[in-house]
């Protein structure tokens, strides 16, 4: 499934399950969101781990993408604020119910400009 980030208002998709480092930049006290694709219907939930000084998270929305009423499955967006300079880590992981272990990562790397 795509998941994709928005950054300085440009879109980038990421296609299929990549491990690699997305790297976002965002100058201080300003707003940026992040993008994934989340099946509910099979329990996938995207927790969020980050530095709670340097960010607050905003906003956690769900919006479905599907109109049958069987499958609930959309995009997560969590809008987060920075609040210090610096460069951060931001990792997702997609967890399932019944499972130890995350099912999927996404890791960001934030650079906090003034």
């Amino acid at each position: 499934m795509d998941s994709d980030y928005i950054a300085g208002g440009n879109v980038v998709s990421d296609a299929g399950r990549e491990r690699e480092v997305k790297s976002i930049q965002v100058k201080k006290g300003a707003t940026f969101s992040i993008n994934l694709w989340e099946d509910r219907t099979r329990g996938e939930q995207w927790v969020p781990s980050y530095d709670q000084k340097s960010f607050v998270l905003v906003e956690d929305d769900f919006l479905r993408t599907t109109s049958n009423n069987a499958v609930d499955s959309g995009k997560r967006t969590f809008e987060f604020q920075a609040l210090e300079e610096g460069e951060y880590r931001m990792e997702f992981s997609k967890r399932l119910a019944w499972k130890f272990t995350a099912e999927d990562r996404r890791v960001y790397l934030i650079t906090v400009k003034a």
